[in-house]
């Protein structure tokens, strides 16, 4: 069993998450503790707020007081309600919760049945639990509850990374399921800001989306249509209407998933990372395999989309980390699909912002001696140029690059 904990300052996301399954007949409480039930026995969002309200208002200092844990048995373990309930209980007592106010759901929306406990990390005084070595001391309680129930054990590597998603093999079989136990993970746990971005997304699963619409008597309507690829990225077997699937993958809901997520991408600033490290690949290979290589390393992924002539007309880059897809002009224009097809099918010269100290110290030379001067395209690659849009989040780099630069000219004129 795996567990995967998060914390939060927002306890209406928390419960906000579980009620729409609830609400689509993917979930259902099993459990509850310290809570102020419901009257009419339907457990809902302002019900259970009125239960945390109290230690919240009393919360002295966490920036994060809201819990949020996934306890993830192996799909072959079979539990029923009551059991799944026991394991939440003995868990939120060893890992030091169990005097907590918490809510047990039970999720169905995929293969691998599991549940989600929403809490609180401060108690009934504002004081924070503590939860020094949380991570590790979870992997033990994880053990002893394997052991206690006769659950299937999760290997190291499971611990490790958590639960994976598989992308789809059309040759498995039973594609339905393997296309639903993604598309319902991704649709409500990534971040995207277009259809494009999430078709981009699906294609890493083997998984292509397409939008549809039309008109009957007089009526327009649209959809979303699901289907395998194979290795080639080329369809294969019959599509699946979205409904099939749930109103958590439709149009409507994704729709309403980009509007969320552009939001949260800009008040948290999440493009940054990708930002640097697609930048810092850039400076540090000469080709495309590459520069590919080094973004997997640092988790994240490039989605190139090419036309028959070998052209790169898209460019999508996927932050695992974070969970957040970004076209690559979004992130700026120095990581546009032009940018990339010059640099990786045309002259191949890197741009000054994206060299190496000796590169920039030696392409001038290299330059005023007959040496081929590129494409003519380094001036949109500066990284380092003011950011239009507000934020001065390079501003730092910058200065330190400055900084760099001066303390080398004083070193130079002391020899």
């Amino acid at each position: 069993m795996i567990a995967k904990i998060s914390s939060s300052n927002n306890i209406y996301g928390a419960l906000s998450y579980n009620q729409n399954k609830v609400d689509e007949d993917h979930a259902k409480v099993i459990f509850a503790h310290k809570m102020i039930e419901p009257a009419d026995g339907k457990w809902e969002i302002n019900a259970c707020l009125q239960s945390f309200e109290p230690y919240l208002l009393a919360n002295r200092r966490t920036e994060k007081p809201v819990l949020h844990v996934s306890l993830n048995p192996d799909p072959e373990d079979v539990l029923n309600n009551e059991q799944l309930s026991e394991i939440a209980q003995i868990y939120m007592q060893k890992m030091g919760y169990g005097e907590q106010p918490f809510i047990v759901y039970k999720h169905e929306d995929i293969e691998r049945k599991h549940i989600h406990i929403v809490s609180l990390r401060v108690d009934e005084n504002g004081r924070k639990i503590d939860g020094n070595f949380e991570r590790r001391r979870s992997m033990d309680v994880c053990r002893e509850l394997e052991q206690q129930y006769g659950l299937v054990p999760a290997d190291q590597k499971q611990r490790q990374e958590g639960l994976p998603l598989k992308p789809v093999r059309y040759e498995d079989g039973d594609v339905k399921r393997q296309i639903a136990n993604v598309i319902r993970s991704v649709a409500g746990g990534w971040h995207f800001q277009s259809l494009k971005e999430y078709r981009a997304l699906l294609t890493l699963y083997n998984i292509g989306v397409d939008e549809i619409r039309g008109e009957v008597n007089g009526k327009e309507y649209k959809g979303l249509i699901y289907s395998a690829l194979n290795g080639r990225g080329e369809k294969v077997g019959n599509p699946f209407k979205s409904s099939l699937f749930g109103k958590s993958v439709g149009i409507d809901a994704l729709e309403k998933r980009i509007e969320q997520s552009a939001e949260i991408i800009r008040s948290k600033g999440l493009k940054e990372r990708g930002k640097r490290i697609i930048a810092a690949a850039m400076r540090s290979t000469d080709n495309r395999a590459d520069f590919e290589k080094v973004l997997e390393k640092q988790g994240v992924s490039a989605v190139f989309r090419s036309n028959d002539e070998g052209r790169i007309y898209g460019a999508t880059f996927i932050d695992h980390e974070q969970k957040c897809v970004f076209n690559g002009s979004r992130l700026g224009k120095e990581f546009s699909a032009n940018v990339f097809n010059d640099l990786f099918n045309g002259a191949g010269n890197k741009p000054d912002a994206f060299k190496t100290d000796r590169e920039q110290t030696f392409a001038p030379f290299e330059k005023s001696h007959g040496q081929d001067e590129g494409s003519g395209i380094g001036g949109i690659f500066d990284l380092f140029s003011p950011d239009l849009s507000g934020d001065g989040a390079d501003n730092a780099e910058e200065q330190a690059l400055t900084r760099r630069m001066k303390k080398k000219q004083k070193r130079q004129r002391r020899i």
